[in-house]
């Protein structure tokens, strides 16, 4: 009776441990239905390939794999850039442990040059209608290239550019034309010859046609889910987005431009500093964004001729000769700032300044010297007692160092001046003795002979 009695008990609490194995079946089942897909990384690279680009994309791939990304879009249009910078965002691409979409993107945007490798070293290739890739043979401005450089900067090319489309699949016959025989495609002619796995018409139409696709990450195949996915967006830093709109061609000009516009300034009034800081600033962004182009050092160095014949009118006698001379360098070294005489990489853009910038910039800085050598002229030729001229003889004090030039004042007015004998610190007095330029010439007034000034 007493087994039969708990026979039945156990047999009665079944039912209960049924039902409860049962509903934590159905929750642990919604439980899964419910967990959200990984998230997608929107990133976006627009302009010359420079190291803040690759910077940018290796960060922006740390990232996804710290959160759990599920898959990297990099929305792409470029010219080109820096080859070892090209060649860091291969290595990112090639290495990344989350799947990466490169997405040559809006309609009219390109993947030329550098774009070419970073499109082939991602896992999916994607472009928008009215695209194109390709262009991506070395090529030399200004003179006849040389045969071996040529053929040496060619054979690496290619062979980076067939090792990455085999390493991706795809089709390394044309991968290897691209560069050899400056090839390009549009999006469809890509799709048809092996290169552009997708097209799509925007961002929508690309993550709807990847859904479901299987991608193989390193040993592993991943299948996409992008359908519900959360999209985050991670932008360029500060110091990127810097970078990326120094280095346009004519911004990178028109920085160097109002360098020199600030040395000229500083030279023309020393002692006030506001040129000389504007002139570093201006002069350290140039040479930053000069680092991810293809300068032709001959061009700058014809710029910096320019300048320095323009500082000599501005202080000697032979002021309108000498500014007429520097103009012409000056405009040479414009034309030529981006034009280098040897074969360059197959990852560097096509660039070059906007004539009319060129064109605005000297006429600019042409009229600001002969402005100021107006002013000097017109004084020269008016009664001493009415331009700079009356004030020889006259005693003053140096209000900076002339080591050899400073300011003084004389006159009860603060004047630009070089000292001709000899360094004069601030606060001793001085007698002018001369002009010249826009400078008053003066010298230490210690002795008996300057007791006669006023």
């Amino acid at each position: 009776m007493a087994i039969r009695a708990r026979q039945t008990r156990t047999g009665r609490a079944r039912p209960p441990l049924l039902c409860l194995i049962v509903l934590l079946l159905v929750f642990a089942t919604d439980g899964v239905a419910d967990t959200p897909a990984p998230p997608i990384i929107l990133i976006e690279v627009r302009g010359v390939i420079n190291p803040m680009t690759a910077n940018y994309v290796q960060r922006s791939l740390t990232h996804a794999q710290r959160r759990g990304a599920g898959l990297v879009v990099l929305t792409l249009d470029t010219p080109g850039g820096l080859e070892s910078a090209m060649r860091e965002v291969v290595q990112h691409l090639l290495d990344s442990p989350v799947p990466v979409v490169v997405y040559v993107a809006p309609q009219g945007a390109r993947a030329t040059s550098a774009g070419l490798f970073i499109l082939l070293a991602s896992h999916i290739s994607a472009m928008a209608p009215a695209t194109h890739v390709g262009a991506a043979h070395p090529v030399a401005l200004g003179v006849e290239p040389d045969e071996v450089q040529t053929a040496k900067a060619v054979s690496d090319a290619a062979a980076l550019a067939r090792s990455i489309a085999m390493r991706r699949d795809r089709n390394p016959q044309w991968a290897e034309s691209a560069v050899r025989d400056n090839l390009s495609l549009t999006a469809a002619d890509a799709q048809a010859q092996g290169v552009a796995d997708v097209i799509a018409a925007d961002l929508d139409a690309l993550l709807a046609t990847l859904d479901g696709l299987s991608v193989t990450v390193g040993t592993q195949t991943v299948t996409l889910a992008t359908v519900d996915a959360p999209l985050e967006r991670l932008p360029m830093n500060l110091a990127e987005q810097l970078m990326h709109v120094i280095s346009n061609p004519n911004i990178a000009y028109l920085l160097l431009s109002l360098g020199m516009l600030f040395l000229l300034a500083e030279i023309g009034e020393p002692g006030l500093g506001l040129g000389a800081a504007g002139s570093i600033i201006a002069f350290v962004l140039a040479f930053l964004a000069l680092g991810s182009l293809p300068v032709n050092w001959a061009g700058l160095a014809l710029l910096g001729a320019g300048v320095a014949l323009f500082v000599i009118g501005l202080l000697t006698d032979t002021e309108l000769i000498v500014t007429l001379a520097g103009f012409v360098p000056f405009v040479l070294g414009s034309l030529l700032l981006f034009a280098p005489f040897t074969p360059v990489s197959p990852a560097a853009p096509d660039v070059r300044v906007s004539p009319w910038l060129i064109g605005g910039m000297s006429a600019l800085l042409l009229l600001i010297t002969l402005g100021v050598l107006r002013a000097v002229v017109k004084a020269a030729r008016l009664p001493p007692q009415s331009g700079a001229q009356r004030l020889v003889g006259y005693r003053g004090v140096a209000l900076t160092d002339l080591a050899p030039a400073g300011q003084v004042k004389v006159d009860l007015q603060p004047w630009s001046a070089t000292t001709v004998a000899g360094e004069v610190h601030a606060g001793e007095p001085i007698v002018v003795v001369g002009v010249a330029g826009v400078r008053l010439q003066v010298r230490r007034a210690d002795d008996a002979t300057d007791e006669g000034g006023r």
